[in-house]
Formats: structure tokens, C-alpha cells, sequence
């Protein structure tokens, strides 16, 4: 009997040890153990093909392509509506190259590293290179099933995560700590879809936390359960050999990518960078015009309103001017979104109409090949309130609410205007261009820098019939030209491209973008955000000519008539801010120097310093803006602004910061636009800038000459009383703040300091002298309250206690707003690599 069992314990074990072989070796029926494991789930055919099973909810995927690259980016289809946090409606998340690799029972999603690469025939030169940097791993599936070379796995869990960084996002703001729950998490059915070149998944993702933030109790419904809708694409890669990539030049005027080549000799640069564009190829390269092989075609979110959309198409199909100007016909075309699209499918170029609790920026963002910086997908998120805001400002500007008339038109041509340009620009991201932030100088040029509404004044009433120009810029034209000519076989197209640079040149337009303009130190006098003129101070005193025509009309006609009084004072605002952008632009020329993007031989200019009779025009248009009488509110309106009405909170974002509680600060708008001006003009790099620059020419302004002349024009003019005078004080008093910033700042030059230290000196002793002849209260107080200050300085130093003075409501996108983040940057987010 023992033996009998022996002997059938062995045949089992015999048993299981040849069906375990026959499935490693893959002979097995693998046809029902497919069969079964989909059995009652739905097939879904496609660039990868996968299986909906509703009974358990799962999404199986069918892989029999390894080791074969494609795309894979996640993106959000529904966002939380919080432009802090940046979770938006539309935005796509980073791209990846990624392959399928197969292990055992093991299935990796695995990224390529294609920053380094070895452009070599090589494959062991290739092969170092690969070796020698860290891939990525996605994901690793274990494989159900098996038949004929295919496998299955189930990728649930791959899709029920949070793929698009909202954990991060949300902690990155202070909002809280989150995470995923896969109980509230289920797929979004009539999102996913297969087609032959891409596959789409979509999600509904729900993250928990706890203690959640001001941001996320604004738009949550319940804020400790955020959901949203994630989305997920695995895109067919293009054929690398139909596609040739065109090499970057900084005076391009286009996005560039970049990656480094180790097969490249050493008497060669290693860093290889291109230009990232759409495919687009004449249907006859050798005509003069053509019509595209395949056009470039953007369509609209049908959600926007009209005449919003309208306007939006409008100003987006403007950049067929720019591709008819490089010879094509109907290349670029702008339609309606289909009823059964998928915007987030990469078929598709998609202008989108996005709704925050708040206006903020507007993005061109691109889905990009990595491998060659070929544009496979244009997205445009516009942010709807950003209309309002440009409506807003034209009603400060020319509103005239008359109960039972009609409010004039001019607002809303102006809002639409603005509109137009906006799409255009942010399309252009989506185009591979990057700001030109030196184009307003030039007949606004280009529709890629960001634009101030140029009002004229026409006696004592202010226009808008011209605030924003309308179509394509000369500049974008010759962006287009070099990016996507399609030349002729047989043209060399190294000096087909620099006889387009040659020429723009020789037409003088330029091309200098972000580093060159957002930094509050940079030096270039001409390149700015949301500035008009060639002379930036001239335009800064025409700004305050209309900042005061708009203060001297503000009254309560500004508003409906039935709207609470309090709201007068979001009107107020972007009037009395009115010349914030250009004051910018002019504290650029002092300590600032021209230069270009030049390459040896092109003839620009390479660099040469701002004359000192420019810096001097600037300095003095500076000081104009801090003059008490400009910073006075007018009476009539201080007497128009109650505190807010019951039900009517404020924006802190959109009115003016104060210290006296509920009531309007007479004070808050002046500290506030005389801060600005001086932290502008006292910006570390330029204090050191100022320093070099005279020690190199001594007919320049030098630092000391800077302060003496504020001096001059703040502590040491004529004392004033009443309001005026209270201003004026406030001024002193931020001028003596930002001094001894300077002097105790560690990360300027030690010159700068020791000149600011020296100034602080002079002041002191200045005080000494004047504090004993002074009869008035309030002026004796100035002057003591100072000496103890400079006392504090002179004692702690850098940890001398210095009180923040109160700042501007938020400016940019166009004041006033909320400055980016990191995004975008407005700018060309996941497009430059």
C-alpha cells in the first residue's frame, strides 16, 4: 500500500513538472488560457489592443510588439480649476519614449534616454552610450497569459494611478497631503478608445488627504476628496527616416531641443540641437506657392461662448498669413472640434476654453518627439477669465455707465481684440516659437511678445481703436520661413536659412526672448513683457499722462449703476497701476546695455551700454512716478469706496492691500506703487551693474549717482503737509529701506554695498542736522524714526528688522493677475526639452 502511494505521488509530481515545462516552452494550448482569462470581457482592436471587462472593472492589454518604441503621455481630461495649483482642464504631462520588454513572467514599460545618444553605425559605440545613463521603468506587468507571442496583462493598476503628478502638485502649493484611492477610482468609459495609430485610456482618479488648503477649499466641493480625470496615451511613433530634423540657431526666433552626441568628433560641439516644428511638406517644393502634402489643422473647443470663439478662430488663423509668406496655400487651418473628438486624442491640435476659480495664465503646450523634435501634438489651454480682466481694464479706461443708455462698444472690441492676439500667441507656442519680447519696440512685430494695450490720448479723453494690433507680425513670418521652408532637392540648406537670417537682419527686426527679459535685473532697455515704444522712459511718461486723464474721469460711472460702490475699487486698480509694465521696462535702461543673439560675422551688434543721457531720461521719468502728487488718490474717489458690501468679499488678488482694517487705505495704493518703482530701480544685479559700468566709462551713471539723485527728489525736496505729505513720508521711507537692503545684501558686489553704506551714512548725518530744526510734528517723527532705523542697521546689520512694505496687487497675466509659477510660464509648457 505504501508503495502504491509512493508511486502516485510521483506520477502527480512527474505530471506537474511536465506541464510547468510545456508552458515555459510555450507549447501549451495558450488559445483557451487567453480565451479564458478574457472570457466575457470586450475586445477593443487598435494600435494596442486590450480588453474591457465590465464585470470586474478591469482593462487587460494584448502586447506582442517588445522592444518596439512608442509614445506614451499622460495628460488631464477634467481639472480641479485652480490656477495656483495648475491643474487644468487639457494639460498634458510630460512625453515619454517607452518600449514593452519581457522578462520571465514579467512585462516593463521602460523609457529610453534619448538626451544621450551615439549617432553612430556602431551598435557597441551605441551601446556605451546606453549603458553608460539610467533608463526608466514605468511599469512592470505580470503576464496572465500567453499565445503565439502575445501576451496579456492586466494593466488596471497602471491606469488607476496618478500618472499626471496631482500628489505633487498639490503639495508643491502647501494644499495639503494626498493621496490616491483606488476604491474611488474607476475607468471613464466613453473615453477610451483604440484606433490603429494611438490608444486612449481614461480615468476618474480620486486623492484623500487631510488639512487641505485655501486653494483646494475654493474649487472642491469637498476638499479632503479631489477627482478628476486622468488620461493616457500610447502613441505609434513616426518612421525616423521620413522625418529630417532642421538644426537650431539662436536667432531663429524658434523652440530649440537638444541631446548629447558621443559619436560626434572631438573637434566638433557634442550638444546636436534642433528646432522642434510640425510636420509639413509642399505638395511641389519647386513651386513658388503650394499647397501642404498634409496641412497643420487647430481646432476649437466648441465650449468656448461667442463671440469669444469666433474671435479665437479669428486671431489663430492668422498664422496662415505667416505660412502663405513662406509659400505655402492653406497650410494652416483652423476648424470646429468634432462632436465625437477626444481633444485629448493626438489626432488632434486643440485650441481649449478652460474655466478657473481665478483668471490667471494661458499655455501653448506641445506633445513632442523626443528623438527628432517633430511637434506631434499642438495644445492650447486659454484661461476664460482672462476676457474679463481685459474688459475690466478698458471699462477704467472709457466706461461711461448711464442708467437706460447703452455702455459704449469700445470694451468689447478691445476685450475681443486682445482675444484674437491671445490665440495667435498661443498657438504660435504650438508652433515652436518662443517669445520675442523685443517686437513692441519694432511696430509690434510679432504676436509672440506679450502685448500692453497701446491707448492713445486724444485731447483729454483717452482711445482704444488701437490698442492691439491686428494679424500676423513681419517678425513670425520670418520665424515660419526658417522653421518649415520647404526647399527645393538639390538647395543647400544650411545657406538657404542664413540668407533668411541675413535678411531679417538687414530689415532690423530682432529676436531676444525670457532670459532676456523676465528677471526685474536684466539689462537689455528694449526687451520687456507688456511695454510699447522704442524709449521706454518716453512711453512711461506717456503712461502716466494717461494714468492721470484715467484717475482725473474715474467716477462711479465706472460700475453699473445698481452694482455695490465697494466694487469701484477692482476698477481702481489697473488704473491706478496703469504704468506698472513700462516702469518696469524703463528701470531696464539704467545700468543696461544692447546687445543681440549675434554670430561672428552677422554685423548685429554684440554689446554696448545704455548712453548716459538715455540713463538719465530714465531715472528722471523713475522719479516722476514716485512724486507724491502722482500718488495721491484723488479726493472725489476716495470718497466713492466704501468698505465692501455683505455678500460682495473681496479678491484680495484684485484690490489694494491696506492697514486700516475694513476701510479703504488712502496709503495701501501709494506705498504700493512707490515700492514698486524703487525695488525696481534698486535691484541688486543692476546696483552692481551701475558699479562696473562707471568704472569702465565714468561719463555713465554711477550707483552713488542713483541714490544721491533719489535722495534729492525724496528725504532732501521740500517738506509738504497733509495727505501729500503723509505720501512723501511713505516714499522716504521705502527709499531708506531699499538702501540699506543694498548695503547689507551679501550676494552683490562689495563696491555696491560699500556705496550703499556710504549713502546710508550721508543720510544719517543729513537727519542729524535736520531733525533739530524741524517744528512739525509729524516731519520731527520722520526724521527721528529714520535715525533709529539707520541706529538698528548700524547695530544688527542684515538682521536688522526691516518691514515688508506693502506690495501691488498681483500683476501679470496683465495687471492685475498672478505671476507664474513655473509654468507658464504663458509659455510653451513640455515643449522645451
Amino acid at each position: 500500500m505504501k508503495k502504491s502511494l509512493i508511486l502516485l505521488y510521483a506520477v502527480i509530481i512527474g505530471f506537474q513538472v511536465a506541464l510547468a515545462q510545456k508552458k515555459a516552452s510555450g507549447t501549451e494550448s495558450a488559445a483557451s488560457s487567453l480565451s479564458s482569462a478574457t472570457q466575457g470581457a470586450e475586445r477593443m482592436e487598435g494600435f494596442i489592443p486590450f480588453y474591457w471587462d465590465a464585470k470586474k472593472g478591469k482593462i487587460f492589454l494584448e502586447i506582442s510588439r517588445f522592444d518596439t518604441e512608442f509614445l506614451y503621455y499622460p495628460s488631464l481630461a477634467s481639472g480641479i480649476g485652480s490656477n495656483d495649483i495648475g491643474l487644468d482642464r487639457g494639460r498634458l504631462s510630460q512625453e515619454h519614449v517607452v518600449k514593452f520588454q519581457r522578462s520571465g513572467n514579467k512585462v516593463l514599460l521602460i523609457e529610453s534616454n534619448y538626451a544621450y545618444r551615439a549617432i553612430s553605425k556602431d551598435p557597441l559605440e551605441q551601446q556605451a552610450v546606453t549603458e553608460s545613463f539610467a533608463q526608466s521603468v514605468h511599469w512592470g506587468f505580470e503576464v496572465m497569459a500567453e499565445e503565439n507571442g502575445k501576451v496579456l496583462v492586466d494593466a488596471t493598476n497602471f491606469f488607476i494611478q496618478d500618472a499626471a503628478g496631482a500628489v505633487q502638485a498639490i503639495s508643491r502649493t502647501k494644499q495639503g497631503n494626498f493621496r490616491i484611492d483606488p476604491s474611488r477610482c474607476a475607468f471613464y468609459l466613453p473615453h477610451i478608445k483604440n484606433f490603429p495609430q494611438n490608444t486612449e485610456v481614461e480615468a476618474t482618479i480620486t486623492l484623500v488627504g487631510d488639512q487641505p488648503g485655501g486653494y483646494l477649499q475654493e474649487v472642491v466641493p469637498t476638499p479632503t476628496m479631489v477627482t478628476m480625470r486622468q488620461h493616457y496615451s500610447f502613441v505609434q511613433l513616426p518612421e525616423l527616416e521620413t522625418y529630417k530634423p532642421r538644426v537650431f540657431d539662436p536667432r531663429s526666433g524658434m523652440i530649440p531641443m537638444q541631446y548629447f552626441d558621443y559619436a560626434t568628433p572631438v573637434s566638433e560641439p557634442i550638444i546636436k540641437r534642433f528646432i522642434i516644428r510640425h510636420r509639413l511638406e509642399k505638395k511641389d517644393p519647386t513651386a513658388t506657392v503650394s499647397e501642404a502634402v498634409k496641412p497643420i489643422v487647430y481646432y476649437m473647443d466648441p465650449g468656448a461662448p461667442e463671440p469669444i470663439r469666433s474671435a479665437l478662430m479669428e486671431g489663430t488663423a492668422w498664422w496662415n498669413q505667416a505660412f502663405e509668406a513662406a509659400g505655402y496655400k492653406d497650410a494652416f487651418q483652423v476648424k470646429l472640434l468634432p462632436a465625437d473628438a477626444d481633444p485629448m486624442d493626438v489626432r488632434y491640435n486643440i485650441i481649449q476654453w478652460v474655466h478657473r476659480s481665478t483668471r490667471g495664465w494661458s499655455y501653448g503646450s506641445s506633445i513632442i518627439d523626443p528623438r527628432t523634435g517633430e511637434i506631434l501634438k499642438g495644445k492650447v489651454t486659454l484661461g476664460s477669465l482672462r476676457v474679463r480682466q481685459d474688459f475690466l481694464i478698458a471699462q477704467g479706461l472709457v466706461a461711461a455707465y448711464e442708467e437706460g443708455k447703452p455702455v459704449s462698444e469700445a470694451m468689447m472690441k478691445m476685450a475681443l481684440a486682445r482675444l484674437r492676439q491671445l490665440a495667435a500667441h498661443e498657438v504660435g507656442h504650438t508652433l515652436g516659437l518662443p517669445h520675442n519680447y523685443i517686437a513692441s519696440t519694432n511696430d509690434r512685430a510679432s504676436v509672440m511678445d506679450y502685448p500692453h494695450p497701446l491707448v492713445d490720448i486724444k485731447g483729454n479723453n483717452l482711445e482704444l481703436s488701437n490698442a492691439y494690433a491686428t494679424g500676423i507680425g513681419e517678425w513670425d513670418k520670418v520665424a515660419i520661413n526658417y522653421a518649415y521652408q520647404d526647399f527645393p532637392k538639390g538647395t543647400e540648406e544650411k545657406t538657404a536659412l542664413d540668407k533668411i537670417l541675413s535678411d531679417y537682419i538687414k530689415k532690423g527686426l530682432y529676436f531676444l526672448s525670457d532670459q532676456d527679459a523676465r528677471p526685474e535685473g536684466s539689462a537689455h532697455p528694449t526687451t520687456h513683457l507688456w511695454d510699447n515704444g522704442k524709449s521706454a522712459a518716453e512711453e512711461l511718461n506717456r503712461m502716466m499722462q494717461i494714468r492721470k486723464i484715467a484717475l482725473d474721469h474715474f467716477s462711479e460711472k465706472k460700475i453699473p449703476v445698481g452694482s455695490p460702490m465697494a466694487t469701484l475699487e477692482e476698477v481702481l486698480v489697473p488704473m491706478y497701476m496703469f504704468h506698472r509694465y513700462q516702469t518696469e521696462a524703463t528701470a531696464k535702461v539704467i545700468g543696461g546695455a544692447f546687445y543681440t543673439y549675434a554670430a561672428r560675422g552677422d554685423g548685429q551688434k554684440i554689446y554696448e551700454p545704455v548712453s548716459a543721457s538715455d540713463q538719465k531720461q530714465a531715472l528722471t521719468a523713475l522719479l516722476a512716478t514716485i512724486k507724491p502728487e502722482a500718488l495721491v488718490v484723488p479726493d472725489k474717489v476716495l470718497k466713492l469706496i466704501p468698505p465692501r458690501a455683505f455678500g460682495y468679499d473681496a479678491n484680495p488678488r484684485e484690490v489694494f492691500k491696506g492697514r486700516t482694517g475694513l476701510t479703504f487705505d488712502p496709503l495701501g495704493p501709494a506705498e504700493a506703487a512707490a515700492g514698486m518703482t524703487l525695488r525696481l530701480l534698486f535691484n541688486p544685479e543692476r546696483a552692481s551693474r551701475l558699479v562696473s559700468q562707471q568704472a569702465i566709462d565714468s561719463s555713465l551713471p554711477s550707483l552713488a549717482d542713483i541714490i544721491e539723485n533719489t535722495y534729492a527728489a525724496t528725504w532732501k525736496s521740500n517738506t509738504q503737509n497733509g495727505y501729500t505729505g503723509e505720501v512723501s513720508r511713505i516714499v522716504n521711507n521705502l527709499v531708506l529701506k531699499n538702501i540699506i537692503q543694498l548695503a547689507a545684501n551679501k550676494n552683490i558686489s562689495e563696491q555696491a554695498r560699500a556705496i550703499a553704506n556710504l549713502k546710508v551714512n550721508e543720510l544719517k548725518t543729513w537727519l542729524s542736522a535736520s531733525v533739530g530744526k524741524q517744528t512739525d510734528v509729524n516731519w520731527k517723527a520722520h526724521y527721528l524714526f529714520a535715525l533709529n532705523q539707520i541706529s538698528e542697521y548700524e547695530q544688527k546689520g542684515a538682521e536688522s528688522t526691516v518691514v515688508t512694505p506693502l506690495t501691488p496687487p498681483d500683476g501679470a497675466p496683465i495687471d492685475p493677475g498672478y505671476e507664474w509659477l513655473d509654468m507658464d510660464m504663458c509659455s510653451w509648457e513640455n515643449s522645451s526639452r
